[in-house]
């Protein structure tokens, strides 16, 4: 077995600049990147020289030996069939036939009263600022982070999300009450660029840091926070926030097409997930439809 190294190799260099010529953000990047190391870490070769057989014993070995589970095949096969068809080139009827069962599993959510509840409990201003802005406006974890001050528009009332998911810009309203909050907490670091900035020890480094905030800190922070609030549900992580902010806009009647539009999802299918996930209009729908039928 060769000692192939696929950390800073021409063919990963190859690889990241076809990713980004394809417009894939930074997260996608990542993981296909990481799918490809795993690759060439196991057959412990130059990827070019891998073959199709080969590729299936992976490909079977992760499935059967390791029992990815099919989210974690999907980014594997995604990654890899990138590289294989986009870089090296190669038309194997293979990269056609791979694909993951999807998943249905509906996302945990949390109700307004143990948002509020969790909220509350909150150990640190800098990640209450950061989860109550992430609940009230719906954002991805790291569109969170990445905030900048000038994707703030206070006049409009809206943040501008640079390069979500799929690399796509949005804009999100910014509630009124989360604006006067991100101006308060900005002025205890007044760091040039970042609203969420690393704020280090003693938080000295928050005004010159130029990295924000890092996931495993405001993650903790809510586990902390859920913890100390008594919330025993399963699965509850800062992505959750995003979850229940969809789910609680759907409750007060906000059109299904708008929700999308707040969350960057390119397809409704994705946003009808919600759905699943509020029993709202159940009852109101229950006496229309008695009503309908009577006398058929």
């Amino acid at each position: 077995m060769e000692n192939y190294s696929w950390c800073q190799s021409v063919w990963q260099k190859k690889m990241d600049r076809a990713m980004l010529v394809a417009g894939m953000g930074e997260s996608t990047r990542e993981s296909y990147d990481r799918a490809m190391r795993k690759l060439v870490h196991q057959c412990g070769k130059d990827p070019e020289c891998i073959t199709e057989d080969e590729l299936l014993d992976y490909f079977i070995f992760r499935q059967e030996e390791t029992k990815w589970a099919p989210a974690t095949m999907r980014i594997c096969y995604c990654g890899i069939k990138f590289f294989f068809k986009n870089v090296v080139k190669r038309d194997w009827h293979l990269l056609a036939l791979a694909q993951a069962k999807r998943e249905r599993r509906l996302p945990a959510v949390l109700s307004r009263e143990e948002v509020k509840g969790i909220l509350a409990k909150v150990d640190a201003f800098h990640n209450y600022v950061y989860l109550l802005t992430v609940y009230s406006c719906g954002l991805r974890l790291q569109e969170g982070l990445s905030l900048e001050v000038s994707d703030i528009d206070g006049e409009r009332k809206m943040i501008h999300i640079h390069r979500g998911k799929g690399a796509k810009d949005r804009y999100v309203p910014l509630p009124e009450a989360t604006l006067e909050l991100l101006r308060k907490y900005w002025r205890t670091h007044r760091n040039p660029r970042l609203i969420f900035p690393a704020v280090g020890r003693s938080r000295v480094k928050a005004p010159v840091s130029t990295i924000p905030m890092s996931i495993e800190g405001v993650q903790g922070g809510l586990r902390r926070a859920k913890l100390a609030a008594g919330i025993n549900k399963k699965g509850v992580s800062v992505h959750t926030l995003r979850h229940s902010y969809a789910t609680h806009l759907l409750e007060a009647g906000v059109n299904l097409r708008v929700i999308q539009k707040n969350l960057g999802h390119a397809n409704i299918e994705t946003t009808m997930i919600y759905l699943h996930l509020t029993n709202a209009g159940m009852e109101d729908a229950y006496q229309i439809i008695n009503s309908v039928m009577q006398g058929v």
